[in-house]
Parts: structure tokens; C-alpha cells; sequence
């Protein structure tokens, strides 16, 4: 969330009520939403559901009302929306529709959560909506299927199969997020670096080696070779290892922004990266508590308190945000 002058962050549950709170005490303006869960590995399929579609609605319901302070909402969606089938157009745009059912719990997910921000923009006019949909991202700080994947010294691929493959860096992402930010950006936009590559181009570019074991049909046949190998694959990306997907990202570089790399230049920064792994491993961050966004938002005098009568706000100047 970004509220003005000075933007700031802070985790927090999204239970509706304490969301609704915040927003109207501290006016928040621009509330990006980036909870979305896009790796199936990374929570339970009900956890997954109640983050992606519930935890969704309550954040939209918190930023509704005639005397809500939000004016934009930005959400971090997925280029899973589209899937991956045989008979998928090269490159898809942001007006196109998904062409086949969804395969997975987590792609029934993202639609349903991105078909429930879609009716929001649609009640609310005066809140400029904006869908940011995000190819497979790579970094030093995101952990994924393909991260985990390319971390292998032999990097399994499907029998026949040779996937064209688009990335994003993680980096660009943010970027990404923060361009919507500042920037009136309504609508859907893809945000994917230029260029794809072949499976076997990445693996060269890693220099890592090919292990094309897994057979090629049968989402249980592929997925039991890989656990073999220590490396659990999600639903929604075994149809990548076999034909691929690639966006086009025009739209969002027609608002001005630009990408900081192109696919081939993100696979070849996550080499680097994890060539340096072994030497830099016990030093990583990890998130730390930030007393001072709590101090704010408690006692702040930046933060809206209620009046007699008047509701949505704080009790009152006495009874701190409970957060």
C-alpha cells in the first residue's frame, strides 16, 4: 500500500475490517496488491484459495465506499491467466481471452480473482484499476519452479519438447509496479522482458546440460521423474515444459515505461547469481519487523482520527489502530 506524501509498507493480515481501517485512517490513495499466490508449491490449494480469491475481495471491499481514500488500485496478477496448449497464438495480447479451461486449482484462482477486480474497476469509476500480468519471474530473491529447476547441474526436460520461454526479472517487476504507481495506467498489461528462448538455449546460457527424461504426456508421468530428482513441479507450469508461452508486453512500454532487461540478459543474471550462490549463502536478508510503520500508524498525528459522529475512522484519539 502507498499512502501520500511519503510512501510506506507494512504486513498485515487481510482480514477486511483491520484493512478498512487502515485505509480510512491513514487515506491511503494507492493500494498495490501483491499477495497474489502464483506458485502452487507455496501454500495448500485451500490457503492458495483463500489468499488469492478471498483474501482479493476483501481487499477490494475495503477499498469501496463513498468515503474511501483510494483512487487507484494496482493488482499483481499472472501470465498463468492465459495458460499453455498446443494451438496457443505466439504471443498473447492483453484483449485476448484465455483459450482453453484452466488445467489447475491455482489458474481457476487467478481467474476468478482477476474476474473479481475486473467488476470492482467496473463499480468503481472513480478508482483508476490496473491488472499487471507477470511472466515467470527471475532473481536472486524469488524461489519458483524454474528457479529451483535451473539450479540443477542437469535440467530436465520433457521428451520432444523444446519450450519457448519468456522471463521477467524481478527487478522490472517492481519497476513495473511502481511505473502503474505513479502513472494513470488503466486497464491489463503484460509484463514480460523482450525475446523468448528455447529450453535448451537457457540451459546453455547457464551453463547447465539438458536431461530430456520425462515423458511427454501425463501430468502425473512428468511430475513423478522430477520428484526423483528432489524437485516437486506445480500443475500450472508442466504444460510450460512442453509448449511454452510468450506475451506481448507493447502495451506497457507505450505508457513510457522500459525494461531494465531483456529474457536472455535476465537468464544470464540469474547465472551469475547462482554461480556466486555458494559463496555469498548465510548472508541473505530476510524480512525484519519495522516497528516504525506500526509507531505510525498507531500514533501519528498524519493519521486521520474519527470526529463524533462521523464513521469508518478510528474510535478515538485515545484509542490507538489496532494492528
Amino acid at each position: 500500500m502507498a499512502a501520500s506524501p511519503r510512501p510506506w509498507r507494512a504486513k498485515v493480515s487481510n482480514q477486511h475490517s483491520l484493512l478498512q481501517r487502515i485505509v480510512r485512517a491513514a487515506e491511503i490513495d494507492t493500494v498495490i496488491d501483491t499477495r497474489l499466490v502464483v506458485n502452487s508449491l507455496m501454500a495448500p490449494l485451500r490457503i492458495a484459495h483463500e489468499n488469492n480469491v478471498i483474501g482479493t475481495m476483501n481487499i477490494l471491499a475495503a477499498c469501496t465506499g463513498p468515503d474511501s481514500p483510494v483512487r487507484k488500485f494496482i493488482f499483481k496478477s499472472s501470465t498463468h491467466y492465459y495458460g499453455s496448449e498446443q494451438d496457443d497464438p505466439a504471443f498473447f495480447t492483453e484483449d485476448m481471452r484465455r483459450p482453453h479451461p484452466p488445467h489447475s486449482a491455482l489458474e481457476r484462482d487467478i481467474l476468478e480473482a482477476e474476474q473479481t477486480v475486473g467488476e470492482f474497476a467496473e463499480r468503481n469509476q472513480g478508482v483508476t484499476v490496473t491488472v499487471m500480468r507477470c511472466a515467470n519471474v527471475l532473481g536472486p530473491d524469488v524461489n519458483t519452479a524454474f528457479t529451483r529447476m535451473f539450479r540443477l547441474p542437469l535440467v530436465p526436460m520433457v521428451l520432444g519438447f523444446d519450450p519457448r520461454l519468456q522471463f521477467v526479472h524481478e527487478d522490472d517487476v517492481v519497476h513495473a509496479l511502481e511505473h502503474a504507481a505513479f502513472h494513470v495506467t488503466p486497464g491489463v498489461y503484460n509484463v514480460a522482458a523482450d525475446g523468448v528462448l528455447a529450453l535448451s538455449e537457457i540451459i546453455g546460457l547457464l551453463g547447465k546440460r539438458p536431461l530430456p527424461a520425462l515423458p511427454p504426456w501425463g501430468t502425473g508421468l512428468v511430475a513423478g521423474p522430477l520428484r526423483r530428482l528432489g524437485l516437486r513441479i506445480p500443475d500450472e507450469v508442466v504444460n510450460q515444459l512442453r509448449f511454452g508461452r510468450g506475451v506481448d508486453s507493447r502495451l506497457l512500454k507505450a505508457t513510457g515505461f522500459r525494461y531494465g532487461y531483456t529474457t536472455r540478459e535476465t537468464v544470464l543474471k540469474l547465472g551469475e547469481h547462482l554461480r556466486l550462490a555458494p559463496v555469498m549463502r548465510g548472508v541473505e536478508q530476510t524480512y525484519t519487523y519495522e516497528r516504525e510503520v506500526e509507531e505510525f500508524l498507531r500514533w501519528s498525528p498524519y493519521v486521520r482520527r474519527e470526529h463524533p459522529g462521523e464513521r469508518g475512522g478510528v474510535a478515538a484519539d485515545r484509542e490507538p489502530l489496532g494492528i
